[in-house]
């Protein structure tokens, strides 16, 4: 690990401080983005413009613009103009899914949305962070996969690394830090399993299954 240096004093009768974070050495690695700086503020500006400017029903448009830039995208895909993709040549999009409104879909890492997977408004899907031990501020980026007929609620983060398992739900507001299971209901902070979308379960088995 890294030795903290340490920070000039600014009592001088005070013990100098542990310099913990300092982000003049901060540095991007090489190919972080996938593609190239140019190339990145070209999307940008398309998503901030045709993209979000693009009427509510015109999907098809929206798909077509994300496939230009690099992203792979299924049938019947719903996406809504206001949801936001850092890097499209990272994401994939399988048949049937949707993303809603306000959505963050921050690819600084893959991800993956299965068949028939919802994402609902103000979801933050979130692949990347910075490494908290590191003085430099170091960056890193772990892979989100979220399997075919999960549902994201309403303003729910999931953190980088994360595979949310087929048919799982997060509820509203949750903060998934973990793998979800297939098929689990998950809710709070971090979210843990709370019941059980499995057809061979009876509603009364939910506790078990919690």
């Amino acid at each position: 690990m890294q030795q903290s240096p340490r920070a000039p004093s600014v009592d001088g009768d005070a013990p100098p401080l542990i310099r913990v974070q300092d982000l003049s050495q901060f540095r991007l690695p090489d190919h972080f983005r996938g593609r190239s700086a140019i190339m990145v503020l070209i999307w940008w500006t398309v998503r901030d413009t045709l993209f979000l400017w693009s009427p509510q029903p015109l999907y098809g448009f929206r798909n077509w613009l994300l496939r230009l830039f690099g992203a792979k995208i299924g049938k019947n895909v719903i996406v809504r103009p206001t949801a936001r993709v850092t890097y499209p040549w990272k994401l994939t999009i399988a048949d049937n899914a949707w993303v809603g409104d306000f959505v963050e879909l921050y690819t600084l890492g893959e991800i993956y949305i299965g068949e028939s997977a919802c994402v609902s408004q103000n979801a933050y899907i979130c692949t990347g962070s910075h490494d908290l031990r590191s003085v430099g501020f170091d960056i890193f980026a772990k892979p989100i996969r979220i399997e075919a007929e999960a549902w994201i609620a309403s303003d729910v983060f999931v953190a980088p690394g994360v595979t949310v398992g087929r048919g799982a739900v997060v509820g509203a507001r949750s903060t998934l830090l973990r793998d979800a299971p297939p098929y689990a209901i998950l809710a709070g902070y971090p979210a843990r399993v709370v019941g059980s979308r499995d057809p061979s379960l009876t509603p009364g088995d939910d506790a078990a299954a919690a």
